[in-house]
């Protein structure tokens, strides 16, 4: 399969398609032979995973992780690669072929600095950034596509007006997608929706349904970490069952055995 030619496809044909977001070559292999077209990686996940907090993952550690998940499935594979390698538009290219590299489909890099402090990079340095990634993209020999994320909503900047403007902006800078994560509203989902041309990412909250986040033009629905916080509270409330109660009638609810060890087994041969 031609994962780069197979991720596009899914974006230029009709109707929306969900991109769940495992964070382990165990989680990759899961949720391929559920039936899912694509996968995408979670920053947070694979950071928590590894006992640190989002935002700490250094990159050539992040894109070995991307490595072992491409490893594990035949099905194309989008990665969150946050900033990128630095702050300047060449590391947000150099982002790019690394991402090619690794034998990832695409990729999102996101105009949060990483400075607390100065959470969101200037208006003009965040499109000269997704300028070069866009080209970087283009120059690759294979099809790849590009995610650009504009990151107000989850650094305090509820700012719906400048948040459009940038997507516009990346958008015309040759962004392939375009990603505003953690909008709650669906009135401001379908106004971005409309205020763009290219395909766009949502990251779907409990709020929402996919029939909802269609009809207000999503094409692609990712969830971020969900998995990875869901399966920590499922062993927390196992946990506090067997310390506070002394029971474990958690183990009622888990997937049979059998089944991971037949998933698994295919390991060798796999092709799913």
């Amino acid at each position: 399969m031609d994962k780069g030619r197979a991720f596009r496809e899914l974006h230029e044909a009709s109707g929306t398609f969900l991109m769940p977001n495992p964070w382990d070559p165990g989680t990759t292999m899961f949720l391929a032979s559920l039936g899912f077209k694509a996968l995408a990686t979670s920053s947070a996940g694979f950071a928590f995973s590894r006992g640190l907090p989002d935002g700490a993952v250094p990159f050539d550690m992040m894109i070995n992780h991307c490595k072992d998940l491409v490893s594990a499935t035949g099905l194309p594979v989008n990665a969150d690669l946050e900033k990128g390698k630095g702050d300047s538009p060449d590391s947000a290219g150099e982002t790019i072929f690394a991402a090619e590299a690794a034998g990832l489909a695409g990729c999102s890099i996101e105009d949060y600095s990483g400075d607390d402090r100065n959470p969101i990079y200037d208006f003009s340095l965040a499109v000269e950034r997704v300028a070069a990634a866009s080209e970087a993209a283009k120059a690759l020999k294979g099809d790849f596509v590009f995610t650009a994320r504009a990151e107000n909503f989850l650094h305090g900047r509820p700012d719906l007006e400048d948040t459009i403007r940038r997507l516009q902006a990346f958008e015309a800078a040759g962004a392939n997608v375009l990603y505003a994560p953690g909008i709650g509203d669906i009135n401001h989902i379908r106004q971005i929706c409309s205020s763009v041309s290219k395909p766009v990412n949502v990251m779907a909250l409990p709020a929402f349904t996919v029939a909802q986040l269609a009809e207000a033009g999503v094409k692609r629905v990712s969830i971020g970490p969900r998995l990875t916080t869901i399966a920590f509270a499922a062993v927390r409330d196992a946990a506090h069952e067997m310390l506070d109660k002394g029971t474990f009638a958690f183990g009622d609810r888990a997937m049979p055995f059998g089944e991971l060890q037949q998933l698994f087994s295919q390991g060798a041969n796999k092709d799913i």
